[in-house]
């Protein structure tokens, strides 16, 4: 394979590294005389107190560094590539992948599937431990690199090899036990398929990973998301009203068991079983801090309890008379639809105008707010009266770039629609501020 040549792209100013005259251009070589493989190699090999790095000029000249540090000091080094490896992509092909249900012509990275582990540490990411080779596993446990994030979907080895079209998918669920073993934190998630992994399967599914409590912290189930694109892929069956209801009384009792054995709720539904089902939010308790908030699991309970705190601190504000429209996705309206009432009802002199976008992009079974569009919204907002501006949320738009999913960059959002645009953090705190403090 390929080995990566680890590039400084940035030295911080006052680092240990401009310190050593470690310049952008520089190729860090060794730590300690061992190879770098990754961003893992490098974080723990610069642990220790006294470290020897070895430094490749651009003139080609080698340098070897002796440096006395704090154990966990950084030496201020950013490369070129945040892994200081090569992203490794998904060898599966999931039945329930969205990626295989995006439309044509739209922008190379939203093609990519990931299922690289050390993202599972870095960023939260997934991985279905298909892809994850004897010495990726004995590195995790070596580094102690916890919590690890798995895809697991169903501990059924056949089934899994099935949904992740992977021979080798149900064998990969040994390596779980491993970490558990070795006592690495993990997360789990489950991608839900009517008729496919739920009801007996699933019950199947929470019974074999509960023997993973108390390292196995949390398991989020979310449904599977159907676009509008699937034509030659696996039929998905909608989930009704009444796959909700079950979906969540099966979660429950889980969490009863697993709350009086451990004190963690341990498996939970995210919240559009919850608004599908029409059944009350759970309390923030039964989060369990939050743990799966990334998947949707207690956004709504988290929002809504900030918004609350965050009102009260406003109670004696007043500003001048300012109309405001705010976007999101038709799953959330209901209850971004009552904070916006009971902000209004404290402070009448803000007007708020709650939209939801109808997802004409994806298809309208995709009701998140993070995957509406420039053109979805411009459409939905182009026959009303917006008033002073806009509020987005920060979901709609990529992380590093102020463009929605469909390219549309916000300039020219906003030169479409003639109005300014307030970017919203995903949290109920921000949500008063914006408003309250425009």
């Amino acid at each position: 394979m390929k080995k990566s040549r680890h590039i400084v792209a940035e030295v911080l100013p006052g680092s240990i590294a401009e310190e050593m005259e470690i310049v952008v251009g520089d190729e860090i070589v060794s730590i300690n005389g061992e190879e770098i493989e990754d961003i893992f190699d490098y974080q723990f090999l610069c642990e220790n107190e006294y470290i020897e790095v070895g430094i490749r000029k651009e003139s080609g000249e080698d340098w070897i560094l002796e440096i006395d540090k704090d154990e966990d000091e950084d030496l201020g080094i950013k490369f070129e590539n945040g892994l200081m490896d090569d992203y490794h992509s998904c060898s599966n092909k999931c039945i329930f992948c969205f990626i295989d249900q995006m439309p044509p012509g739209m922008r190379k990275t939203l093609y990519f599937k990931d299922d690289d582990a050390r993202l599972s540490f870095l960023q939260g990411n997934y991985v279905t431990l298909t892809n994850m080779s004897e010495k990726d596993i004995e590195r995790i446990i070596k580094y102690n690199l916890s919590p690890i994030n798995i895809s697991f979907h169903t501990t059924n080895p056949e089934l899994r090899c099935m949904m992740l079209n992977n021979r080798f998918a149900g064998k990969a669920l040994e390596k779980a036990k491993r970490f558990y073993e070795a006592g690495l934190v993990m997360n789990g998630q489950i991608v839900l398929c009517k008729g496919v992994n739920d009801k007996d399967e699933l019950e199947r599914t929470i019974s074999d990973l509960y023997e993973y409590l108390p390292y196995l912290q949390s398991v989020s189930i979310v449904p599977v998301g159907v676009t509008k694109y699937r034509d030659g892929l696996y039929k998905m069956d909608a989930w009704e009203k009444e796959d909700a209801e079950y979906l969540i009384d099966q979660v429950e009792k889980w969490q009863k068991k697993a709350y009086a054995q451990y004190g963690l709720h341990f498996v939970h539904a995210s919240d559009e079983w919850y608004i599908n089902a029409n059944r009350q939010l759970p309390e923030a308790e039964r989060y369990d801090g939050y743990l799966q908030i990334a998947n949707g699991v207690g956004t709504m309970r988290s929002m809504i309890d900030e918004f609350e705190e965050e009102l009260d601190n406003f109670k004696e504000f007043k500003e001048n008379e300012e109309k405001v429209t705010v976007v999101c996705g038709e799953l959330p309206y209901a209850y971004i639809k009552m904070m916006a009432d009971k902000l209004m009802n404290d402070h009448p002199h803000k007007e708020i105008n709650v939209v939801p976008v109808k997802n004409r992009f994806f298809g309208e079974s995709i009701t998140v707010t993070g995957l509406l569009t420039g053109q979805d919204i411009v459409y939905a907002l182009k026959d009303i009266n917006l008033g002073n501006r806009v509020l987005l949320s920060e979901n709609i738009l990529k992380a590093d770039e102020e463009i929605f999913l469909d390219d549309m960059t916000l300039n020219e959002f906003k030169e479409v629609l003639q109005v300014d645009v307030s970017i919203v953090q995903s949290n109920g705190y921000d949500f008063v501020d914006c408003i309250l403090e425009s």
